[in-house]
C-alpha cells in the first residue's frame, strides 16, 4: 500500500469478484498495459511513457476493452489540454483552493460498499459559497479523480456519490455557467475511468429540480436512472450501510470535516500540479 494510502482496498472474496465484474484476467492484465504503452508511443499528441498504475485503472474503467481504454485516455489528455479551468493552478496551498477545500467537503470514504464500491460525498454547510467557488470545487474533482488514477490500485466496483443539496439556493442557479457545467460532465463521464452507478441526493429543497433540469441534458441516460432523491437517511442506508459513513449522516466513521482535513493533509503533495 501507497504510504500516503487513505483508502481501504478490496481484498478476499470481494476482491474476486470484482475481478468478475471489471471482466479483469490476473493472468493476461499486464500484458494489457504493455500493449496499452505501446499504443502511447505511437500517439504523437499523447504521451510517450505513462506509469502502469495509471494505464491500469483506465483499463479497469474501460472493462478492459482496449479500444474503450484507449479512447478514454485520447479524451482525458484532450480535455486536460481543452479545459485548463481545471487543470491548471492546482496548487491547493492557493488561498482560493486552500479555502473551498475547509469551507466544503468531497472526500472519497475510506471504506467500500458490500458489493465493493467506493462512496464519495460531496457537502458544505457554508450559505455564503458562490458560484465561482463551484468552479473550484470542479477543479478539485478532477484533483482527487487523478490522486484516485493511482491510489485504487486493486481496483473498485465503481463510483457511489452522495450529493448534500442543503445549501443549494436560486441565487446560485443565476450565474451557473452552463458551458462550464456541461466540460465537467464530459470530462466526468468520458475522459476518467470512472464507473457511476448511483447518485444520491439529500437535504434537497424545490430548486433542486430546477438544477437536475438543467444539467440532466449533459447526462448518459443510464446515469439518469441512476439518481435517488432520500427524504431522510434511513432510506439511505439501503443503499450504504452505516458503518461506512461519516457521523453527519448517522454513520460510525467519525466526521466527515476531519475524513476531509486528513484526505487533504496525506495529499498536498499531489494537488500542486
Amino acid at each position: 500500500m501507497p504510504p500516503s494510502a487513505t483508502l481501504i482496498q478490496p481484498s478476499g472474496e470481494m476482491w474476486k469478484k470484482i475481478r468478475e465484474e471489471l471482466n479483469e484476467d490476473v493472468n493476461t492484465r499486464d500484458k494489457d498495459v504493455a500493449t496499452i504503452k505501446e499504443w502511447l508511443k505511437k500517439q504523437p499528441h499523447l504521451p510517450d511513457d505513462w506509469d502502469s498504475d495509471r494505464i491500469m485503472t483506465f483499463l479497469r474503467g474501460s472493462s478492459f476493452s482496449l479500444e474503450k481504454c484507449k479512447k478514454k485516455l485520447d479524451m482525458y489528455f484532450t480535455m486536460r489540454a481543452a479545459c485548463p479551468e481545471f487543470f491548471t493552478n492546482r496548487d491547493v496551498t492557493r488561498p482560493e483552493l486552500k479555502d473551498i477545500m475547509t469551507r466544503g467537503q468531497g472526500p472519497p470514504l475510506p471504506g467500500l460498499t458490500p458489493n465493493g464500491r467506493r462512496v464519495i460525498i460531496v457537502r458544505s454547510s457554508d450559505k455564503t459559497l458562490d458560484t465561482h467557488h463551484l468552479y473550484d470545487a470542479f477543479k478539485i474533482t478532477m484533483m482527487i479523480g487523478d490522486i484516485r488514477l493511482k491510489e485504487e490500485y486493486e481496483g473498485v466496483a465503481g463510483d457511489v456519490y452522495i450529493l448534500d443539496a442543503g445549501i443549494v439556493s436560486p441565487a446560485h442557479l443565476a450565474k451557473l455557467s452552463l458551458t462550464t457545467v456541461k466540460k465537467f460532465f464530459i470530462c466526468i463521464q468520458e475522459a476518467y475511468p470512472v464507473k457511476l452507478k448511483e447518485i444520491h441526493i439529500v437535504n434537497a429543497g424545490p430548486v433542486i429540480e430546477t438544477v437536475l433540469s438543467l444539467v440532466k441534458p449533459f447526462l448518459k441516460e443510464k446515469i439518469k436512472n441512476r439518481i435517488f432523491f432520500h427524504s431522510d437517511y434511513n432510506s439511505l442506508y439501503k443503499y450504504i450501510p452505516q458503518d461506512i459513513l461519516p457521523e453527519e449522516y448517522g454513520g460510525h466513521i467519525g466526521p466527515l470535516t476531519e475524513i476531509n482535513s486528513k484526505f487533504i493533509n496525506n495529499h498536498t503533495y499531489h494537488f500542486v500540479t
